[in-house]
């Protein structure tokens, strides 16, 4: 933490490359989001501004299954709001090098922290680096990958009835398996990661909605905050 922290082209350069694998899996889901869409009988403008204003693939997958006339505003609302919570554990974890940075420049990158971009990141800072751009640059092009498939799927929704059948279902799953991946550090992991997925399982059959991302999150990040105070 001593070194000082960057804002450069090169970092978000960097940031674009490392993601162009992961952009292309937000392509593929953003097509079966689009599709889905098509199906709720929302138009091209309207899936492509959720896409690029909201940019939070779970929350509008969420938001999209409890679509329905009328709009159950406050269900949405809150249920979405539960999803995004974990995103109050991963900001917190960023805190260290943009509290560094100006409150404009800090605030408007968390726009573009979502769950891909925020892993790349701290994988990037437990690398040595400390460019906080490198989140523009990857969130940037996550986002253009997200809305572009978005719009794609709800052009193509008259021919792709069922994205499952397609697979592209799977783009969800596989992306965040390879994120894992990355960041696995060795033993030390192990025991937060089990538990977060226990407490996660456990809450997805005790709870209803979708508690078990946060209390999921929140079981493994505290295990995580103890060992590492041991």
């Amino acid at each position: 933490m001593h070194k000082d922290v960057l804002f450069s082209l090169p970092g978000a350069m960097r940031g674009a490359k490392r993601s162009i694998p992961l952009a292309i899996s937000d392509f593929t889901i953003g097509i079966a989001f689009g599709v889905l869409t098509h199906q709720a009988k929302i138009n091209l403008v309207e899936s492509a501004l959720m896409s690029g204003l909201v940019f939070a693939g779970a929350a509008q997958f969420v938001a999209l299954s409890l679509w329905s006339i009328p709009l159950p505003v406050i269900t949405i609302l809150l249920t979405t709001l539960i999803v995004n919570l974990r995103h109050i554990l991963m900001g917190a974890s960023l805190r260290p090098w943009f509290a560094r940075l100006s409150p404009l420049k800090a605030y408007a990158l968390l726009f573009f922290m979502v769950d891909e971009s925020w892993a790349l990141l701290i994988k990037d800072f437990d690398e040595g680096n400390c460019d906080c751009a490198f989140l523009l640059g990857s969130g940037l092009l996550l986002l253009i990958g997200w809305t572009g498939g978005t719009m794609v799927g709800q052009t193509m929704g008259m021919i792709i009835q069922d994205p499952k059948l397609w697979g592209l279902d799977f783009a969800f799953t596989a992306a965040f398996a390879a994120l894992l991946t990355t960041m696995w550090k060795g033993k030390p992991d192990l025991l937060p990661w089990l538990t977060a997925g226990i407490v996660a399982v456990a809450t997805s059959y005790l709870l209803p909605g979708k508690w078990y991302i946060l209390l999921g999150g929140l079981a493994g990040s505290l295990i995580g905050a103890f060992s590492d105070a041991r």
